[in-house]
């Protein structure tokens, strides 16, 4: 299997216990996870040899980040280190209809203060046949930007396959610069872009063409989202695939999940699960993005069986706790197969 690499910051997650608010919790229950490093563990647990490319302070909140990939069989030999502390994130979980609530500590965190020069990447990519960046990254800080950029540049230019979630946070870009002209430029060196409408049109100002997708709820269906993926595409004649995950937000608790995928010429649509119970719906784009850079590793000539395995992968996902996605392929596989009974294996 090829060797992926991903490249962001993961951080402490602390949640008040169960179903809490923040008001409520007399203490957290402790997560590592980040974007980037959640798809870095979904493709190690399908045996994909990868690399998370981060940086962490020398402190033990910054070792036990690097402890957790590693415990997962995730390469941590181009970490960076330096800085002083560890970016944090505090999550309130929501229920029915109260939705869940993110806080984000994560100015001056290690990562936030990476620059351009910090890390080699011409060693990270020796032997590399896949990059993954995600639209968090260039949000944290312009230095995190600039190094993404230094990364996208010279992974095009070893002709390594470079991905992107684009991954649109309203509560990250801070910094003074606004994100289309930053996106624009990382994103034009992409061959694989997965991105919900809301995303393109915060980063882009791509909306779906004859569809107020505000008035239509989990009714919305994938043939509106066409029009998204050709826009893309025009923007961005480097990318062979387009990718959209479909959510319908019936409540905090109960969602539906689906998929597209265009190629240029044809739209390919994943099934619709109806994910009835969700115990931790963190890190559910992560998860898709593993299972499809999986998914084409696997399936080089397939996109639909493709799309498929990302889609059934997310879907377990929800069942999961905490921000990574630790299942099987055959887990995923009897997803995709009909069985979705639940009953013990013994």
């Amino acid at each position: 299997m090829k060797k992926v690499v991903t490249f962001g910051e993961i951080m402490l997650r602390l949640s008040p216990p169960g179903n809490l608010r923040f008001s409520q919790a007399n203490s957290f229950d402790v997560v590592y996870g980040g974007g980037e490093s959640n798809v870095a563990v979904s493709l190690a647990n399908y045996g994909v040899p990868v690399e998370f490319v981060t940086r962490l302070p020398q402190n033990d909140l910054g070792d036990c980040a690097m402890m957790e990939m590693r415990k997962r069989g995730v390469g941590t030999q181009h970490i960076a280190y330096g800085g002083d502390r560890l970016g944090i994130y505090f999550l309130e979980t929501g229920a029915v209809s109260r939705g869940s609530k993110v806080v984000y500590d994560r100015a001056h965190s290690a990562m936030a203060e990476i620059t351009a020069g910090m890390i080699d990447w011409e060693a990270v990519f020796h032997g590399v046949s896949w990059f993954h960046w995600t639209g968090i990254t260039p949000a944290i800080s312009q230095g995190a930007a600039d190094a993404c950029l230094e990364a996208v540049k010279i992974a095009s230019e070893k002709g390594i396959t470079i991905s992107t979630d684009l991954n649109y946070r309203a509560k990250l870009w801070k910094y003074g610069q606004p994100s289309e002209p930053i996106m624009t430029e990382l994103t034009s060196y992409c061959d694989i872009i997965l991105g919900n409408e809301e995303d393109a049109e915060k980063h882009f100002g791509i909306k779906p063409e004859g569809l107020d997708i505000t008035t239509q709820g989990d009714q919305v269906k994938a043939e509106a989202f066409q029009s998204v993926c050709e826009q893309m595409m025009k923007k961005f004649p480097k990318a062979k695939k387009v990718i959209t995950t479909l959510r319908g937000s019936i409540s905090a608790s109960h969602n539906t999940w689906a998929g597209i995928l265009y190629d240029g010429k044809n739209i390919y649509t994943s099934p619709e699960y109806q994910i009835t119970h969700i115990v931790d719906r963190v890190g559910g784009g992560d998860s898709f993005m593993g299972g499809l850079i999986y998914g084409l590793l696997q399936y080089p000539n397939d996109d639909q069986n493709a799309l498929n395995f990302a889609v059934a992968a997310s879907c377990l996902k929800h069942t999961i706790l905490g921000d990574a996605n630790l299942v099987t392929v055959a887990e995923v596989e009897k997803l995709m197969s009909g069985d979705a009974s639940g009953r013990v294996a013994r």
